[in-house]
């Protein structure tokens, strides 16, 4: 609220008005300021955004490339495990055969392999990956250093995505209409109202504004009806769906939306998290009025023990189903959420890649067991002979 400079000259009528006065140096000229008894910002008032599910949330936590690289890498680690198990399979089919000096063959010529451990690493590594575990079908060395890297590389991959999941789910689809005073000067869809010979009319219309508050006084200029002659008018402007903005103190902001949701039962209102500018009130007393140094350490007392807040949230609830939509001047974060990329996740593929490693060499080490022993075997098989 403003006092009329008419009642300013006349205010030898009162002792003491107990409103919202906005201290100003020609005001201090004619009555007695007391001390700050609200602290507040000048915030706006933005149509809420309207709540739809967040379906995309499941694949936002990695960029495409770790997609695609995990892909490759579930591909490679069931080849692996698959061409490790058929060769150790084979080769253990074949020693036994060699033991008992007798080869059984199907009719393709192949030994028989297990089918059912086949299946086993497809439930193994898809397991892992889900965070279910599973049962490692063999014991020989190079399938379990694969079994093992792939366990180690899935608690890195689970670990990373639910702890970022989290973080999307959380985040609204449809971002607010501003965040800022900046996202109005911008955007030239956005429609600025605010109340007329009000203090934040009188900051952005200063004739000596540049950047930010220049691009502002234009674009009120821009449309006539952008000046209201009651905070109510400028409210109404702010409907579901509209790019329309009102910039006024929280405290009123707050209480529009209290109002509002009385007469819709939603929330059809919020604040813009960035606030425009501090604002703080004073109550008037006629000049070097002998109760200014009481009314001043009043205040003070109120303040010290917290009752003038309280009073605010007793006298002015604010409906629980909107307290998400009112922020207390806090700014958006400047960083902006990005997914994991693979620069974030390079360990987890350097680990993949290092125990497919060690587990080839320890593959092609038993393969040259294998040859060896039964090279040997072979020639005690042809001096048995002879």
């Amino acid at each position: 609220m403003t006092i009329p400079k008419s009642f300013l000259c006349n205010f030898q009528q009162c002792d003491l008005i107990i409103q919202d006065v906005v201290p100003t140096f020609q005001r201090y000229k004619v009555v007695d300021l007391t001390t700050y008894w609200i602290y507040a910002d000048a915030a706006f008032l933005i149509p809420a955004s309207a709540e739809t599910a967040n379906i995309n949330a499941v694949v936002k936590p990695f960029q495409w490339p770790v997609w695609l690289g995990l892909a490759v890498s579930i591909a490679c680690m069931i080849i692996c495990l698959n061409v490790i198990q058929h060769y150790l399979d084979y080769r253990s089919t074949l020693m036994e055969s060699f033991n008992q000096n007798e080869v059984t063959r199907q009719k393709s010529g192949r030994l028989p392999v297990d089918k059912w451990q086949t299946g086993k690493q497809y439930l193994y590594v898809f397991g892992n990956l889900l965070s279910q575990g599973g049962f490692c079908p063999s014991k020989w060395l190079p399938y379990r250093l694969a079994a093992g890297v792939w366990t180690l590389a899935a608690f890195f991959f689970v670990q990373a995505y639910s702890s970022t999941l989290f973080t999307y789910i959380v985040t609204p689809v449809n971002q607010p209409l501003i965040t800022s005073a900046h996202d109005i000067a911008e955007n030239s869809d956005i429609q600025l109202y605010l109340k007329k010979a009000g203090i934040p009319d009188a900051v952005i219309s200063d004739k000596n504004n540049t950047g930010l508050n220049l691009k502002l006084h234009e674009r009120l200029n821009s449309n006539p009806n952008s000046r209201c002659t009651l905070a109510s008018d400028c409210i109404n402007f702010i409907t579901p769906g509209s790019k329309n903005v009102f910039l006024e103190a929280s405290v009123y902001l707050k209480d529009a939306i209290r109002e509002d949701f009385k007469k819709t039962g939603k929330c059809n209102l919020q604040m813009a998290k960035g606030t425009f500018m501090p604002v703080v009130s004073t109550f008037a007393l006629s000049k070097n009025s002998p109760y200014t140094k009481n009314v001043n350490q009043g205040l003070l007392e109120l303040q010290q023990t917290g009752l003038i807040d309280y009073w605010d949230l007793w006298f002015r609830p604010m409906p629980p189903q909107c307290t998400g939509n009112v922020h207390s001047g806090t700014k958006m974060p400047k960083n902006k959420l990005m997914p994991l990329s693979l620069k974030n996740l390079t360990g987890a593929f350097l680990v993949i890649a290092v125990g497919l490693s060690l587990s080839l060499l320890a593959f092609l080490g038993e393969k040259m067991t294998s040859i060896r022993e039964r090279h040997r075997r072979h020639m005690q098989t042809n001096t048995g002979k002879q």
